[in-house]
C-alpha cells in the first residue's frame, strides 16, 4: 500500500427524485492495495457510494476521483477498464457459458462487434480460463450454463469476470448477500486474494460485521448517507454498532444536531 488515493470522494452527495438523501457530504479517501468495507443499515447509501464510482449513480454535489482522475461523463467510457465489479445478485448471462460470462469482464477493452459475434482475443480466452481455475472451479465447468450453477459457483464466476482486466479498483456490492456463511468467507478470500495479486483496490458494502472485521482493514460505516464510522476494523466495537445502527439512544449537542461517534481513518 503506497498512501496515494486509489479512490477520493470530496463532499459527494446524492438525493433521489422522491427527495430521500442517498448520501450527504461524504468526504473519505481509499489508498491504493486497501480492502475497505462500508457498513450500514439498509438504505444508509452504501451502494450508492459504490456506484458513484463507475458513474452508475450520478452525483449532485462534490466529486470523485479514480487515482487522481476527476470522473465525469466525457471520461467514463475510458475509466471504465480500470474497474471491476462484482454484483449482489451475480448479474451473469443466465443461458451462457461460464467461459463467455468471465470474459464480458473485458467488454470495455473490445470493439462492440468482436464482443457481439463472441470473437475475444485468444489471450483474453487463456486469461479466462486460468481465472476460472483461481477462484476454484473446474475446467468442466467452462462451458456450463451459468444458471446450472449454485450460487456459490455463479459468484465464483462473478469473481472471475471482475479481474479479467486486472483491474486498479474492484467495487464489490453486497457480494454474499445471499450466500450461506462458510461460502461467504471463501467467496471475500477469493476477492481479497485476487485484490492482493495485482494490487487492486476494494471498495466492498457488506451488511455482515464480522465478515467486516475478518476481512477489512479499514471500514467506513455509513447512517442516513453520512459517514458516522471510519477506522480500523479492529475499532468497530459495540459502541460504533450501537452509534452506525441506531440501537442506543442519540446524544445531542448544545446546538441540538446529533452528535456521532468518528473515528479519524490513519494508516
Amino acid at each position: 500500500m503506497t498512501g496515494a488515493a486509489a479512490i477520493r470522494f470530496e463532499g459527494v452527495g446524492k438525493r433521489y427524485p422522491d427527495e430521500t438523501v442517498a448520501l450527504d457530504g461524504v468526504t473519505i479517501s481509499v489508498p491504493r492495495g486497501q480492502f475497505c468495507v462500508v457498513l450500514g443499515a439498509s438504505g444508509a447509501g452504501k451502494s450508492t457510494l459504490l456506484r458513484a464510482v463507475n458513474g452508475l449513480a450520478a452525483i449532485d454535489t462534490g466529486f470523485v476521483e479514480i487515482e487522481g482522475e476527476r470522473v465525469t461523463p466525457a471520461n467514463l467510457r475510458r475509466l471504465r477498464p480500470r474497474i471491476g465489479m462484482i454484483h449482489q445478485s451475480f448479474d451473469l448471462v443466465p443461458r451462457a457459458s461460464v467461459a463467455t460470462n468471465v470474459m464480458t469482464g473485458a467488454l470495455p477493452a473490445v470493439s462492440e462487434l468482436r464482443a457481439l459475434f463472441g470473437l475475444f482475443p485468444a489471450r483474453l480466452k487463456a486469461k479466462a480460463c486460468e481465472l476460472v481455475h483461481a477462484v476454484g472451479l473446474e475446467e468442466t465447468h467452462l462451458a456450463r450454463r451459468a444458471d446450472l450453477l449454485s450460487g456459490g459457483q455463479q459468484q465464483r464466476v462473478g469473481v472471475a469476470r471482475a479481474f479479467m482486466l486486472d483491474p486498479a479498483i474492484v467495487l464489490a456490492d453486497e457480494p454474499v448477500a445471499s450466500l450461506d456463511p462458510r461460502t461467504s468467507r471463501d467467496i471475500l478470500a477469493l476477492i481479497a486474494e485476487q485484490a492482493r495479486l495485482r494490487g487492486s483496490t476494494v471498495l466492498c458494502s457488506l451488511h455482515q460485521i464480522e465478515l467486516a472485521r475478518s476481512f477489512a482493514d479499514r471500514i467506513v460505516a455509513l447512517r442516513r448517507g453520512r459517514v458516522v464510522y471510519d477506522g480500523a476494523a479492529a475499532g468497530f466495537d459495540q459502541g460504533v454498532m450501537d452509534d452506525v445502527y441506531g440501537t442506543v439512544r442519540e446524544t445531542a449537542s448544545p446546538s441540538g444536531a446529533r452528535s456521532a461517534k468518528v473515528v479519524a481513518w490513519r494508516r
